[in-house]
């Protein structure tokens, strides 16, 4: 198993990956590929295991207004031939290590069962769009108290879905 920067030749793979991984669901692949399209900044990982996207990682700009305050951590997916084996948790755990992601504001929309094992914790601020009450939104080194709904990139809008449905598909799962 090897972990590297997505690079051009495996945006392929990610996207089937995505698509296994999230089965039902074209939000996650299509998503991603209209950052790539878009040539928007992700900073982003591929799990490899005899050449075959395994797990994949993203992290993408967060915004108060049109100041970035952090990043969110979304997509990451695990293909079901190798998840509930710490394929993600150890993907995870490495992106957290990573100079461009160790020192900024961290969020996530997720299980909070699963995050907090990783240092995410619930906030109250900023409100997440896709989560109100912010009961599955999650953050780490956030120390903006500020009131303020916080932004993500465009593509997050690509369809009508909800970026939240990965949630309840883990949620159903454990």
């Amino acid at each position: 198993m090897k972990i590297q920067k997505l690079t051009k030749e495996n945006y392929a793979k990610v996207y089937a990956l995505l698509r296994r991984a999230f089965p039902g669901s074209e939000y996650e692949a299509v998503l991603v590929q209209k950052f790539h399209d878009n040539e928007k900044p992700l900073h982003e990982w591929v799990c490899l295991h005899t050449n075959k996207a395994i797990a994949y990682i993203a992290f993408s700009n967060a915004y108060n207004g049109d100041e970035v305050c952090g990043l969110h951590l979304a997509p990451m997916a695990v293909t079901p031939d190798f998840q509930k084996q710490g394929v993600g948790s150890e993907l995870l755990r490495f992106a957290l290590r990573q100079e461009e992601i160790k020192s900024q504001t961290l969020f996530v929309l997720g299980v909070p069962r699963y995050y907090k094992k990783f240092g995410f914790e619930p906030c109250s601020q900023p409100i997440c769009p896709f989560d109100k009450k912010n009961t599955h939104f999650l953050s780490m080194r956030n120390a903006d108290a500020a009131g303020f709904v916080v932004g993500y990139e465009p593509e997050f809008k690509v369809s009508s879905k909800p970026a939240k449905s990965a949630i309840f598909k883990v949620k159903k799962r454990r």
